[in-house]
């Protein structure tokens, strides 16, 4: 299985200053959205709290996040996004994926919609 990637713009949730652009490298492991501080800052994202995170390494750290609009494969979600350090890869978590209904096709390496949007409680 190689790498997921997909473009994407971020923005702020009020729809105010200027988004950005940015590849996003698709993490399934990964909760919430990561982007440098500095492409967020640009965007008009402001942080709005701070968590801990287990980063890759397996090392945990006390990180800023704030809330952003991302728009990706024709649809926008509102997510969690936590400000990373300069030259960090974006990463698109899998909450932006399930709020916009998409999939990860393993072996093409590519996103795709879901069909239907399930409103049902597992058993």
């Amino acid at each position: 299985m190689g790498l997921t990637y997909t473009d994407g713009t971020i923005g702020t949730i009020h729809q105010r200053g200027t988004p950005v652009e940015a590849r996003f490298l698709v993490d399934t492991g990964a909760i919430d959205c990561l982007l440098s501080s500095s492409l967020l800052l640009k965007a008009g994202v402001e942080p709005e709290g701070t968590a801990v995170y287990e980063l890759a390494d397996g090392m945990s750290k006390e990180m800023a996040f704030g809330w952003a609009r991302i728009y990706f494969m024709d649809t926008v979600v509102i997510v969690r996004v936590v400000f990373g350090p300069e030259g960090v890869e974006p990463i698109l978590g899998v909450i932006a994926l399930e709020a916009a209904g998409v999939t990860v096709d393993p072996v093409a390496n590519t996103l795709k919609r879901l069909a239907t949007r399930s409103l049902k409680s597992a058993a």
